[in-house]
């Protein structure tokens, strides 16, 4: 019988450059790499072909591809897709909820949040009761900002019941009948 290991997400702190020194990308004197492999033209396909098959050897390809969009880099190659294959991916990057990284943030790790994730962490600290202090810290931002998210979130969770729908009722009969759609003339 096999098992399977899932291993926690290993983000990277802010500022944490640590990872390109396993990159495959890095010439040393015993793996020379030319630089400008990662910057082809679009159409030079053999420089894009030998990149992105170096890419696919790579230990930090994950890590390299999330430092590219987290820093909006639009040039080159990098964890293994080109500038035209990130654009979607930059795009979308605001919208990111990563789970993995508000837990990582809660637990005090200095991560790369987006405004979505940022939310997700104000919600979780206020109902774990993570002081004001505490969140300002994991935020980096003032307390007073800290008082002023959670009352924001205090006010959306107790008017959260009051957004719900209202049930429809069924259309009104006439004399037992129900009204078809000639009934009401060429407006409907």
């Amino acid at each position: 019988m096999t098992t399977t290991t899932i291993s926690p997400a290993r983000h990277r702190s802010l500022g944490d450059h640590t990872w390109q020194d396993q990159a495959v990308c890095q010439s040393t004197e015993y793996n020379p790499v030319d630089p400008e492999t990662f910057f082809p033209a679009p159409d030079e396909t053999d420089k894009i072909t030998a990149a992105k098959s170096l890419c696919g050897q790579c230990p930090v390809r994950r890590t390299c591809l999330d430092t590219a969009l987290e820093g909006g880099d639009t040039d080159g190659i990098r964890g293994g897709l080109t500038e035209e294959e990130r654009g979607p991916l930059h795009a979308k990057l605001a919208h990111r909820l990563d789970y993995s990284r508000v837990n990582a943030t809660i637990a005090g790790r200095d991560v790369h949040l987006t405004h979505a994730e940022r939310r997700a962490v104000v919600l979780a600290a206020y109902r774990h009761g993570v002081t004001e202090e505490r969140l300002a810290w994991l935020l980096k931002i003032t307390e007073e900002h800290a008082q002023k998210l959670y009352r924001e979130t205090r006010r959306a969770l107790r008017n959260r019941g009051l957004e719900q729908i209202p049930e429809t009722t069924p259309p009104s009969e006439a004399d037992g009948e129900r009204l078809g759609r000639d009934d009401f003339g060429t407006a409907a």
